[in-house]
């Protein structure tokens, strides 16, 4: 019996990218235990392929690294020895250090582990696979997986994908058909303007269209201000499954670089993607559905990777009117 643990510790959207790679594992292996971090846990639990998922905040990736203590790491690693674990991959973004947890893998006899490392690894690394050019962030982690021996099955053309079948969210939205509208982003840096979000909710609106903003609970101030009245406020009202749900039943989702984004991809609905280039799109634009890609991709913000937004006024995003969302969603939902 192979039992694999694989791992991608940072936000929901990472891990729903590392899906393809997920099932390409699960493909040929007995067991997948995901590693998840705690902003990262709800998305993993929807992967197919996943048995089971451990959760651990790694003080090298999460944004509010807790401290590096004995006590952390032993709760980590008693996590570990209990696996029993043959093989690990360990999937990062391409500015993560997969070795930290190689060394805690290593130290519990994992007896082989794979990752992508621009770092000489010594004897932390079974597998040190490196990746030409600039690849989707999805097909980046899958190549990882073949690397490592691992196929997707027959028939699976490599998109993201959740587990069905999802909730009923017909209490909270009615019949499919709408547009969702997801103003917030984790990062500060790649929102697009409230007052921006909230005339194109209205627009939207008085084109005929049935329009939902979602949002997690400490958003209510934001997404009560974008929705008006114009919009179905469900800030707070849904689980992660029942999001993805709510997405699965739309037309096309408006969102900026965030989680949403990805699980309207892994929904198959199309995005209209308010996109600050603090990180390029080439990899992070949601993957394997049809985009409408807005924002200044030339700023200079430009991979930055900030999370404050460096040049005042915040001009990537604040120069997209919302008449080009507006004729965004027409494009890729059709008229109302």
């Amino acid at each position: 019996m192979v039992k694999v643990l694989v791992a991608r510790l940072d936000n929901a959207g990472d891990v729903l990218l590392a899906g393809p790679a997920v099932r390409a594992v699960a493909a040929a292996a007995d067991s997948v235990t995901m590693l998840a971090g705690p902003h990262g846990r709800v998305a993993a639990e929807l992967l197919p392929g996943v048995d089971e998922v451990v959760t651990w905040c790694a003080p090298w990736i999460d944004p509010a690294p807790p401290a590096v203590t004995p006590e952390h790491l032993g709760e980590l690693k008693t996590k570990i020895l209990a696996g029993g674990f043959d093989k690990a991959l360990i999937f990062t973004s391409f500015h993560q250090s997969a070795l930290p947890l190689a060394l805690v893998l290593r130290e519990c006899g994992v007896p082989w582990i794979g990752a992508i490392s621009e770092d000489y690894p010594g004897s932390l690394l079974d597998l040190r696979h490196r990746v030409d050019g600039d690849p989707p962030e999805a097909e980046r982690a899958l190549s990882l997986a073949q690397a490592a021996g691992f196929a997707l099955p027959p028939g699976d053309a490599g998109g993201l994908g959740v587990r069905r079948p999802l909730p009923d969210v017909s209490h909270l939205v009615g019949e499919p058909g709408y547009v969702v509208v997801h103003p917030a982003a984790s990062v500060p840096a790649r929102q697009w303007p409230a007052g921006h979000n909230a005339e194109a909710v209205r627009m939207l609106a008085e084109s005929g269209y049935r329009v939902v903003v979602t949002g997690g609970p400490g958003e209510a101030a934001l997404t009560a201000g974008v929705a008006g009245t114009h919009a179905l406020d469900l800030t707070g009202r849904t689980d992660f499954a029942e999001l993805a749900a709510v997405l699965a039943g739309a037309r096309v989702l408006v969102a900026p670089n965030t989680g949403p984004a990805h699980l309207a991809a892994a929904v198959g609905t199309p995005v209209v993607s308010l996109f600050a280039p603090v990180v390029p799109a080439q990899r992070w634009a949601p993957h394997g559905v049809p985009v409408v890609l807005l924002g200044d991709q030339d700023a200079p913000c430009r991979d930055t990777r900030a999370r404050q937004c460096p040049v005042p006024g915040h001009p990537c995003l604040t120069g997209v009117p919302p008449e080009d969302v507006c004729q965004a969603v027409e494009k890729l939902g059709g008229a109302a």
